[in-house]
């Protein structure tokens, strides 16, 4: 019985005697939470490099998609904070605060663990950055979000070195199932982004309009306080107005023709 506690120690297990099932339950809940939030965390980067890489082209597919990814990277955010949690009340491992929240400050398999902190506190800024999207803007958004690829690679590194099923075959499977589909996932995205900064530009160039009036050819409106329109002959009240190109004429208006800027044909 000795020899087995001991190695069951080295392995990073637990003596889980059935007479005080109190002494390890914490273990347990974190454990769960822990393969909870490694495969909540491994959909979301999965479903984002989806998005990203244009295969879910479908509105309704896609809206589903996004609203998943969401779901998946909020939950995971909190079995995160479950994992971290319950192993304050570990008999056996005894963290502490300063062993859940700082890295390398665990006795413990002090590099893993650091790797499973430092996951954590960067899932904590990405998850609810969705919500700041409008604010940051789109642009800085999608850089900041690239940075859920380390979130996962961390928390596999912390999962496979820290886990004490690890050297089950279960645990790795779980972990590693998703890598090809990554893979294949960022390849694509990748690859479509050289493409799309390589096309040729469709965008069609303004063309010039009679007197220097450039705006896709099209004449402009000029009234007496510089207002511009389109399609129409530019009208100049008593004071001179420019066009859009910097020349532009006054046109008299004769007080006899009626011609009003509130004319409604104007």
């Amino acid at each position: 019985m000795r020899q087995a506690a001991i190695r069951d120690l080295r392995r990073g297990g637990r003596l889980m005697g059935r007479s005080q099932p109190l002494h390890y339950i914490w273990w347990i809940v974190s454990r769960s939470a822990a393969v909870t939030a490694m495969v909540l965390i491994s959909l979301t980067v999965l479903l984002g490099l989806a998005m990203a890489a244009k295969l879910l082209r479908r509105p309704g597919l896609k809206r589903g998609a996004v609203g998943l990814h969401e779901q998946c990277a909020l939950v995971g955010l909190a079995a995160i904070g479950v994992h971290g949690l319950a192993l304050l009340g570990d008999g056996w491992l005894h963290p502490g605060v300063t062993g859940i929240a700082v890295p390398f400050q665990l006795s413990y398999r002090p590099y893993f663990t650091a790797a499973g902190i430092i996951a954590g506190y960067l899932a904590l800024l990405l998850g609810p950055s969705f919500y700041l999207r409008r604010r940051i803007g789109a642009r800085r958004w999608r850089k900041l979000h690239r940075g859920t690829a380390a979130v996962w690679a961390l928390a596999a590194v912390h999962t496979l070195g820290s886990g004490s099923d690890a050297g089950q075959l279960w645990l790795p499977a779980i972990v590693l199932a998703p890598v090809p589909l990554l893979v294949y996932l960022l390849a694509v995205r990748v690859l479509g982004a050289g493409r799309r900064s390589r096309a040729p530009s469709t965008r069609r160039a303004p063309v010039a309009g009679p007197a220097g009036v450039h705006d896709h050819g099209r004449v402009p409106v000029a009234g007496s306080s510089g207002v511009h329109g389109h399609g129409r002959v530019p009208v100049a009240g008593p004071a001179p107005v420019h066009g859009h190109g910097g020349v532009g004429r006054a046109l008299e208006l004769v007080p006899e023709a009626g011609l009003s800027l509130r004319d409604p044909a104007l």
